[in-house]
């Protein structure tokens, strides 16, 4: 008699768990419509979809073992919400990436990477300025006819301009267009976007976003192939976490009550981020549509494919991870094991190649690589 209403009272808990799963679920759904800037709890749940879902599918077969017929509660949850399934994998595992570029007059090579500076992670000295040179060769190696770096550094060296983060790339790729976004050391040292090709850049562009140390949406048009494509790349508005931060979330993982004041700080630092992103992924999507020309949208959007800033500034483009790669593609070192928040994003004028995320260790994000063809 007892353990049957041990039981009973088990599954009733897990039907009840089960449908708090089901609405968290349902509600990060929103994140197509309502922006973290009008409701701040949307950009929390979009971080927790990949977790959410996992449970859900747990809860499938917990239920076809226990009582089939309650597993179609979590499985038409899941099947209401595909839409935000769908962005997190990509399943091409037979697509291995080409390095050597077959035809390069039709194909377009795009590279999107956030640097971190161009130094890396290290405090070092040696190892910053080791990892400045192996970035330069990586980025060099792959022979792009363009190339997008977010966070990118350079401090002015008048006695030896080759020397410069500029200057080690300038002459594989010698237009380029740099934000600026920040200056300091009595304008030695600038920081922002840049964008690098091997083509002509026409009529570069740079809209400041909004706000306290803002950076940019910049963008410039080439001409490939007789057709004129129109680049764009930022890095969107980050958590701004300090290695203290970065210490308190582990904390957080603890029950202490010594928390609550780092939680609390970590709290209001991410939902700020969060409408501030929204906002900017507004002036993007609002570029874009504008654009008379075929383009590509790149950068570091600091947001996960679940997210409001992902499904605006997307919106009917191609993400070139899903369309040529394989896994959940985390391409931020740190933190989560989903979080992939780097993006290069065609439109419908081209086809995608191939794809390849490589980490080589030498910033905290990965670099992406993607060959595209304009549509004939």
């Amino acid at each position: 008699m007892a353990g049957r209403i041990i039981r009973k009272f088990t599954k009733w808990v897990f039907l009840v768990l089960n449908i708090i799963c089901c609405i968290l679920f349902l509600l990060s759904l929103l994140a197509f419509f309502i922006s973290p800037a009008q409701w701040a709890p949307i950009g929390f749940l979009s971080l927790a979809v990949p977790y959410v879902a996992v449970i859900l599918l747990l809860y499938i077969i917990f239920w076809l073992i226990a009582k089939p017929w309650l597993a179609l509660l979590p499985f038409i949850t899941l099947l209401i919400g595909w839409n935000q399934l769908v962005v997190i994998v990509a399943w091409h595992p037979s697509k291995s990436f080409n390095e050597k570029r077959t035809d390069t007059s039709n194909n377009l090579r795009v590279i999107s990477w956030n640097v971190r500076g161009m130094y890396g992670i290290s405090n070092s000295a040696y190892t910053q300025q080791r990892n400045r040179t192996e970035i330069a060769n990586l980025v060099n190696k792959l022979d792009a006819d363009v190339v997008c770096l977010q966070e990118f550094a350079n401090i002015i060296n008048i006695k030896n301009p080759d020397d410069e983060n500029i200057g080690l790339l300038k002459k594989k790729y010698p237009y380029y267009y740099f934000s600026e976004d920040f200056k300091t050391n009595s304008a030695k040292y600038f920081s922002g976007t840049i964008i690098f090709s091997t083509h002509q850049l026409i009529s570069p562009v740079k809209i400041k976003y909004p706000g306290r140390r803002a950076e940019s949406l910049i963008y410039a048009d080439i001409v490939k192939g007789g057709d004129t494509i129109r680049i764009f790349t930022s890095h969107l508005q980050s958590f701004e976490f300090t290695q203290e931060d970065y210490a308190n979330i582990e904390k957080i993982k603890e029950t202490d009550a010594e928390v609550l004041d780092a939680s609390e700080s970590i709290y209001s630092k991410m939902k700020t981020a969060f409408a501030r992103r929204s906002k900017q992924a507004e002036i993007v999507k609002a570029e874009l549509d504008k654009t008379p020309y075929a383009s590509v949208m790149c950068g570091d959007f600091n947001d996960v494919p679940n997210s409001y800033t992902y499904f605006h500034i997307r919106d009917k483009r191609q993400d070139a991870f899903l369309s040529s790669a394989f896994g959940i593609g985390k391409s931020y070192s740190a933190l989560a094991p989903t979080l992939r928040i780097d993006y290069i994003m065609p439109d419908d004028h081209f086809t995608i190649d191939q794809f390849e995320m490589v980490d080589e260790g030498l910033s905290d994000h990965h670099l992406l690589v993607a060959d595209i063809s304009m549509k004939k």
